[in-house]
């Protein structure tokens, strides 16, 4: 069995909780989400792995990038991804990745880029099952009304992730 090492992030935005699987970051959830339990066992049995609360240089670099983030110092994460999920769920976060930083999109947008606009809902369950919250933008996501839509880590985590990205590409 192999072993993701975990470590909790406290940020000014609600508390991450960070892993990392053979060298690549496989988790950057919020801590208290509703899905916690979900995310949690569909992550450990996709990569056949148990937790253990063990920082390590992936996890000590996704808190770098991430500080640098929040202080309007980098745009873009440089570290390994690992996205465990079924292959719908990994186009749906590999579209995720596309979406221009500072800039928003709908389940609709984002469902006809992968040319199935009829999959809005798919879409909107694969962005909310997300293990890798900033890292793969979910928070980038609006409905298509351009209000904001749920996010695991809370509306008002949402709106200020938004606007440190709208702050920064202005």
């Amino acid at each position: 069995m192999n072993l993701i090492h975990t470590q909790y992030y406290p940020t000014v935005f609600g508390e991450l909780l960070l892993g990392s699987l053979n060298g690549q970051l496989c988790l950057c959830d919020w801590r208290y989400r509703k899905a916690r339990d979900s995310v949690d066992r569909r992550l450990q049995t996709r990569l056949n792995a148990r937790y253990v609360e063990k920082p390590d240089k992936v996890t000590d670099q996704a808190i770098t990038q991430l500080e640098e983030y929040f202080s309007q110092q980098r745009k873009v994460f440089e570290l390994p991804l690992l996205l465990a999920g079924t292959d719908f769920q990994k186009a749906v976060w590999e579209q995720l990745q596309q979406i221009p930083f500072g800039q928003t999109a709908s389940y609709l947008q984002l469902a006809e880029r992968m040319h199935n606009p009829k999959a809005v809902r798919a879409v909107a369950s694969a962005n909310g099952a997300n293990a890798l919250s900033i890292f793969v933008p979910c928070h980038r996501i609006v409905g298509s009304n351009g209000e904001l839509v749920g996010y695991a880590g809370g509306l008002e985590a949402k709106r200020k992730l938004l606007g440190l990205e709208q702050d920064l590409f202005a």
